[in-house]
């Protein structure tokens, strides 16, 4: 079974219905990008796919034993959230958050799962450091290595590089891509067409009218390819 499967999806933002008839299915160590215009529905899926929307019409199916509460999830930062005063350390381990449940605090096994994954991101320097101190791709690293700790299976990215210089996107890109060869799967929402064209394996392109799902293959020969315009290779 795939790790998520979706059926003739419909989903609705503020009473007006903004995806319709969407199906796709993503399986364990996919990486897909999903790209669209402004307004065809990418924020409202992926609060779907957290099951913090539920659908008007159609299904979301979890499978791979996959539960809703362990998707790792990096969202688009507020200019609140990049102030937040906590330490490197507890931004992360707050990650674990969902599996420790009503216990009132964090477990061995829990804060050995933090520690791993602020040294895998390169991290470890800045443990202590208060998070609203530092940069902005500091800042994403802190949050890729706290949504790891929800997860071993499904990351979820927003916009991960908005508002990163080209350096750091790349590098931070590169990061993303070494985790999916590691195993866990990736679904990131992207208007860098040149990340889609470059990483992923399987694109969903949104439109308002229409939706395309496929290889990326299938995508460069589509009809779909023409939103890449702008500078952007197919090649």
């Amino acid at each position: 079974m795939a790790l998520i499967k979706t059926e003739n999806l419909c989903l609705s933002y503020e009473n007006m219905t903004v995806i319709e008839n969407l199906s796709f299915e993503i399986n364990s160590g996919d990486y897909l990008c999903i790209i669209g215009e402004n307004g065809s529905g990418k924020s409202t899926l992926v609060k779907a796919l957290l099951s913090l929307k539920k659908p008007e019409n159609g299904t979301i199916e979890f499978g791979e034993g996959l539960k809703k509460n362990e998707i790792g999830y990096l969202p688009q930062q507020t200019s609140a959230q990049k102030s937040f005063p906590a330490s490197v350390s507890e931004v992360v381990i707050s990650g674990c958050l969902n599996s420790r449940g009503f216990r009132p605090f964090f477990s061995s096994k829990e804060r050995k799962t933090a520690a791993e994954n602020i040294e895998k991101l390169g991290i470890t320097e800045l443990k202590n450091r208060s998070y609203r101190e530092l940069s902005g791709g500091q800042q994403q690293r802190v949050l890729l290595a706290r949504a790891l700790c929800a997860t071993k299976k499904l990351l979820l990215l927003d916009e991960p590089v908005t508002g990163l210089d080209p350096i750091i996107t790349a590098e931070f890109y590169e990061l993303i891509s070494e985790i999916n060869k590691e195993g866990i799967t990736v679904i990131m929402v992207t208007h860098d067409i040149s990340a889609a064209l470059k990483y992923a394996n399987r694109v969903l392109c949104m439109r308002e009218d229409r939706h395309f799902f496929g290889s990326l293959e299938e995508f460069k020969n589509s009809d779909f390819a023409d939103i890449a315009k702008g500078g952007v290779s197919l090649d």
